[in-house]
């Protein structure tokens, strides 16, 4: 039996009418009679019983009507479905992110892209830029939120979506926050707390050139992989930090962010969506369209 004839049985079932069936059905008399009678031979039952006063269910007929109704209901469900998720409306979505892109980005992004499309089902994971670019390029994840510049090369598309420049963290009782003007420079002495070269490349790739064009080399006194734990190792007082300025949206309570100055100043740093045309879904392209108004909403 068809979905077709599953219709036909339910919609006389319903009506116990063939006349009314046949309207509901938008088909004439003749067509669901003979629907109907094909399948009571195909099954080797009999699902009515036709007398002068009209139709009604047989004992068979009752038992199967619900079971009929949910089947309809799949059949449907399966098209609706599978329609949504080719026009990326359903589905599911891998998305990876680093850890500084739930300062700003992603509260604004998920709440956006989740009241658009609420039958995709996210599937979040939070990982460093390195980890990131290689699940991307493995098919692991449908698209990537990473820091950007990147230090690699890679055959995967990227599009920056927040632009941002450094910020120095202090400890609160540092003497150079008295200073009313800080420098890049001024930290030339100070023991610094690093990004990862192995985890972070891209951050602490940027955080050098920006102590370079300062003039000076950071004094490394201590490596750390997420901003939030550069920012908690300035706070034990290890020593101060260039952080990316979104950071400072969550405070730490013994943490001073200060605006820097002068040469390496203005090194750009920001948050890039990485993603591969050639196996981009359309749940993932939907993530992108939802970025790209999420940017215009801005300007």
């Amino acid at each position: 039996m068809d979905s077709r004839q599953l219709r036909h049985f339910v919609a006389l079932a319903e009506t116990l009418n063939y006349h009314r069936a046949a309207e509901r059905l938008h088909i004439s008399q003749p067509p669901l009679s003979a629907s109907i009678r094909k399948l009571e031979e195909d099954l080797g039952v009999r699902l009515f019983e036709r007398t002068r006063r009209g139709t009604s269910l047989t004992p068979a007929g009752q038992a199967a009507l619900d079971d009929a109704r949910r089947a309809l209901f799949h059949t449907e469900q399966f098209g609706r479905m599978a329609t949504a998720t080719a026009r990326g409306e359903a589905g599911t979505l891998r998305i990876g992110f680093i850890g500084s892109a739930t300062y700003s980005l992603m509260p604004r992004l998920m709440p956006l892209f989740r009241a658009r499309y609420p039958d995709v089902e996210l599937v979040l994971t939070e990982s460093t830029t390195s980890r990131l670019i290689e699940q991307v390029e493995q098919g692991e994840l449908d698209a990537g939120l990473l820091r950007f510049p990147m230090v690699r090369a890679t055959q995967a598309e990227m599009t920056p979506v927040e632009r941002d420049v450094f910020v120095a963290a202090l400890p609160e009782d540092h003497p150079l926050l008295a200073r009313p003007k800080l420098k890049l420079s001024d930290l030339a002495a100070e023991p610094f707390v690093m990004y990862s070269a192995q985890a972070v490349p891209g951050l602490h790739a940027m955080a050098l050139l920006a102590c370079q064009q300062a003039g000076f080399v950071p004094k490394v006194q201590q490596e750390a992989v997420q901003v939030q734990t550069v920012v908690s190792l300035v706070e034990s007082g290890l020593g101060v930090a260039l952080v990316p300025s979104v950071a400072t949206r969550h405070a730490m309570p013994r943490v001073v962010f200060r605006k820097v100055h002068g040469p390496g100043a203005n090194t750009e740093i920001g948050i890039a969506l990485l993603w591969r045309p050639d196996t981009e879904t359309p749940a993932a392209r939907r993530f992108r369209q939802t970025l790209a108004s999420l940017e215009n909403m801005a300007h």
